[in-house]
């Protein structure tokens, strides 16, 4: 239907709308294409996955700097099962049902799954921990449950749990024991993961700072197979991170990377992220406090560059 109204689309400039009939010969251009089928197919969201489909930003393995192990433990995990089946299948090998990432904040444990659903060409379906708690009875198991129904009817699949701690705590621990709300939805999401259902096509990735206080149930073999620590980025890493997130910025000549790289020691992704945005505005306040008037500012945009020292001033907590 979408793409018989693309194809009707191109020839409405042709038509007068104010006639009461349309020529054959008009008619006769409306030609659905194969192109027309794969825009639409772009643009439209599965049935399935209306409810909690979320568009994979366009992120790709080269737009993450460093992190070589952790992109080539993914790939063999996440990617390689669901691109290459048929050579899994004769070699009998078991891709693992979960991965865990975990790590200090900010050092692009999200943007990694998402790195991960978009080269492997999977549906993605992005949980935050606790989003799926209720306080009613049952729901929050109900909850669990449509998550992976609706895995297994995309798939292939990548569900994605942001802080997972939030829903899979240690159990007896004291946390949500009024209800036992959060003991019902680990006991779900140990049946759902490791259970008589089968998940076939379907890789939970889940993502943590606080590994010490999930349920040690879910880290067995089986269930959260692979546990991945994301560190913060050593010097090379942070060049490549500096390069990504400066590389459409206009840059003045005196700005050197390397030695960025080296005054930013112990930043993760999202503080090098924050510093780079920091010093474009520092930029920016310099500029058009220059040339107030607008179309003077539009006509001499060439002329604004982030220096060094725009970087050098973000750094200083006044610049945070």
């Amino acid at each position: 239907k979408e793409a018989g109204i693309r194809a009707l689309r191109r020839i409405l400039p042709e038509i007068d709308l104010s006639s009461q009939s349309i020529p054959v010969e008009t008619l006769r251009k409306i030609i659905v294409t194969m192109q027309d089928f794969i825009e639409v197919i772009n643009e439209m969201e599965p049935s399935a996955m209306r409810e909690v489909f979320v568009e994979v930003p366009d992120v790709k393995w080269d737009d993450i700097g460093g992190l070589l192990s952790i992109k080539q433990e993914l790939q063999e995990a996440v990617e390689w099962p669901l691109k290459y089946q048929g050579v899994f299948k004769y070699a009998d090998a078991s891709p693992p049902k979960g991965i865990l990432l975990y790590g200090p904040p900010g050092t692009g444990k999200t943007l990694i799954a998402k790195a991960a659903a978009n080269e492997s060409e999977a549906n993605f379906i992005s949980i935050k921990g606790p989003e799926l708690i209720s306080k009613w009875v049952g729901e929050t198991e109900k909850g669990v449950r449509e998550v992976f129904r609706k895995a297994r009817q995309a798939a292939p699949c990548i569900i994605f749990f942001d802080e997972v701690d939030a829903i899979a705590p240690r159990r007896g621990g004291g946390l949500g024991e009024d209800s036992h709300v959060t003991e019902r939805l680990i006991s779900q999401l140990l049946t759902e993961l490791d259970g008589l259902e089968i998940l076939t096509n379907v890789i939970v990735i889940g993502a943590t700072n606080r590994p010490d206080i999930i349920d040690p149930a879910l880290l067995r073999p089986g269930r959260f197979d692979r546990l991945l620590y994301v560190p913060p980025p050593d010097r090379d890493s942070r060049i490549q991170i500096i390069k990504i997130h400066t590389n459409k910025k206009p840059l003045a000549d005196d700005v050197n990377i390397e030695q960025l790289a080296d005054h930013t020691e112990g930043y993760t992704g999202a503080d090098i992220a924050s510093l780079s945005s920091a010093a474009v505005m520092l930029a920016l306040r310099e500029y058009i406090s220059k040339y107030k008037d607008q179309k003077e500012a539009d006509n001499r945009v060439q002329e604004l560059k982030i220096q060094m020292g725009h970087f050098e001033e973000a750094m200083t907590p006044a610049g945070q």
